[in-house]
């Protein structure tokens, strides 16, 4: 038992889940990832940042951007979006599509491509999709798990770091947005390396020159992700904090950052002029769907004044709130007094970091999370309050209240880890129907556990060999293996097996509750039903 229960066991379960998950079904075409694959296919196929001999050869993608040449009767030309009426007297050539997003993961996904084309042409979607993600955004949350487990163990016991760790891991939005390939998790993961650098030079174990390091991640956080650098604003509080009143000092440190920063910054105001004819000019400006161009108008990208709606819904909507499948979070509020007292720059930070995310979260477009497992933007966020949960658990020490709190930790692994399985949560689950009544189901016992009962179980690659139900199956039981891991762990510590249980399914119980089998669920679960990838008895053609 005590082998079983090593920390090796639960490290290993992650790293099985993550490497062998394959949440993707060709058939939905999933915009956020394709339009920036298709990118990496342009890099390599035709030389060009420009998408439009990608779509041709390869079918349209969703989530682009268009620019057209407008060209007036003085000869005066500018760049125009497609999709609006020309300006008076003005003549529209040469569309050009582009990702809108960012660029860094169409940059990095090129190699990628580049690879599999040399193995086997042509590449399918699903095989590209399958290698970005392992190696770019699953890999990198891999090696983020060793520095969060660095720092977690320089304030708490390793055995608690340790179960932490596996909780993050497949209890938040960190697992959802591994396997997907989208930026979120691979911002959460640069983000907190470029913290974690910073933190490790203030603690006088790094060498200060390492700061251009912290720069350069903090780089790639905005080259990844336009709304990065917020979170790159809220690590400058900690540096900011922990050298307050030594000016020298805080000077050398943004010299550093800032020059590290550097490169990575002048690539993206290139690729910025290049495609949007100006160096601080995005693609949000030039979005190729009208109704989304509207989400980005006014204020910062879409940024305006707080929204109570979006930010209750944001938080706590039963399908996608942010606290739904991952409560174990929200004991990071009582631990941020024992953060304060430890480490006063760190708790700066996470406290700048709350409120602008919680005004980000607030101020922009609730509607535009769709088909998630949560409000996505915030997934940066999640690292950096596990160290204020360890905290509160650590003060809790043991008893009733601990092992409520521990069975928050078991029920968010069992949720999240199931949901992600799934991963395209379809809006319908959210809805307001005729009588202007809000219906809602939820993600964990809307979708997933009917699909999964209906045979359609979870996708791996292993399914181009060992089709559903073994393939499917053997995901479900390294759910199951890592949620008992954590359960035991924790009631190692709590020494009340029932109320941890209780605490448990107390959360999934609320879920359950809460779920209305609406028509509108009824009929997300048979789309996704129809586009299913891993259908029982039949190999995944992946490659």
């Amino acid at each position: 038992m005590r082998r079983w229960l090593s920390s090796s066991v639960g490290f290993g379960l992650v790293a099985a889940l993550y490497l062998l998950s394959f949440p993707y079904h060709p058939g939905i075409r999933s915009p956020n990832e394709l339009c920036r694959l298709w990118q990496s296919r342009a890099l390599v196929d035709h030389g060009t940042i420009v998408i439009n001999d990608t779509l041709r050869e390869f079918g349209p993608v969703g989530d682009l951007s268009c620019t057209a040449r407008a060209t007036f009767p003085d000869g005066h030309v500018e760049l125009v979006p497609c999709v609006q009426p020309p300006p008076p007297g003005a003549r529209l050539s040469d569309p050009r599509y582009f990702p809108s997003k960012a660029p860094m993961l169409s940059f990095l996904g090129a190699p990628v491509y580049a690879a599999l084309k040399a193995l086997k042409a042509p590449v399918s979607d699903a095989a590209q999709v399958l290698f970005s993600r392992l190696l770019l955004t699953v890999l990198p949350t891999l090696v983020m798990l060793v520095f969060l487990r660095r720092l977690l163990s320089a304030f708490v016991a390793a055995p608690l770091a340790d179960t932490l760790v596996v909780v993050y891991a497949l209890g938040t939005l960190a697992f959802s947005y591994s396997e997907q390939f989208l930026s979120h998790q691979l911002t959460a993961a640069l983000l907190f390396g470029t913290f974690f650098v910073a933190w490790r030079v203030e603690r006088g174990e790094l060498k200060e020159p390492a700061l251009l390091g912290a720069g350069a991640l903090a780089g790639a956080v905005v080259v990844t992700e336009y709304t990065g650098a917020l979170g790159v604003v809220c690590v400058a509080a900690f540096v900011v904090a922990a050298r307050w009143g030594r000016w020298p000092a805080l000077l050398r440190a943004a010299g550093l950052v800032v020059a590290g920063a550097a490169p990575l910054l002048a690539l993206l105001l290139w690729y910025h002029q290049a495609a949007f004819g100006n160096p601080v000019t995005s693609g949000y400006k030039f979005l190729n769907d009208p109704q989304y161009q509207g989400w980005h108008l006014g204020g910062f990208l879409g940024i305006r004044f707080p929204d109570p709606r979006a930010f209750v819904l944001s938080m706590a909507s039963p399908l996608r709130g942010f606290f739904t499948l991952s409560p174990f979070l929200l004991l990071a509020f009582p631990g941020l007094g024992p953060l304060k007292a430890k480490d006063r720059p760190q708790w700066v930070m996470l406290v700048v970091l709350l409120v602008a995310n919680a005004y980000f979260t607030s101020s922009f477009t609730y509607d535009s999370w769709g088909w998630t497992t949560g409000p996505r933007h915030l997934t940066p966020v999640v690292p950096f309050l596990v160290l204020p949960v360890a905290f509160a658990l650590e003060r809790l020490a043991s008893g009733p209240r601990f092992a409520l709190a521990a069975g928050l930790c078991v029920s968010s692994v069992v949720a999240m880890s199931l949901v992600t399985q799934v991963n395209y949560i379809p809006n319908d689950l959210e809805t307001v129907d005729t009588t202007g009544a809000f219906r809602v189901s939820t993600s964990l016992f809307g979708v997933a556990l009917p699909l999964f009962r209906e045979g359609f179980l979870p996708v791996s690659w292993l399914a181009a060999w060992l089709p559903n139900p073994a393939s499917g199956g053997l995901l479900l039981a390294l759910v199951t293996a890592a949620a008992l891991w954590v359960f035991v762990r924790l009631v190692a510590q709590a020494g009340a097996p029932g109320v941890v249980l209780a605490g448990a399914l107390a959360h999934l119980g609320l879920l359950a509750l809460v779920t209305e089998q609406h028509e509108w669920a009824l009929s997300a679960r048979r789309f996704l039903a129809g586009v299913w990838a891993a259908r029982a008895g039949e190999p995944f053609a992946w490659w």
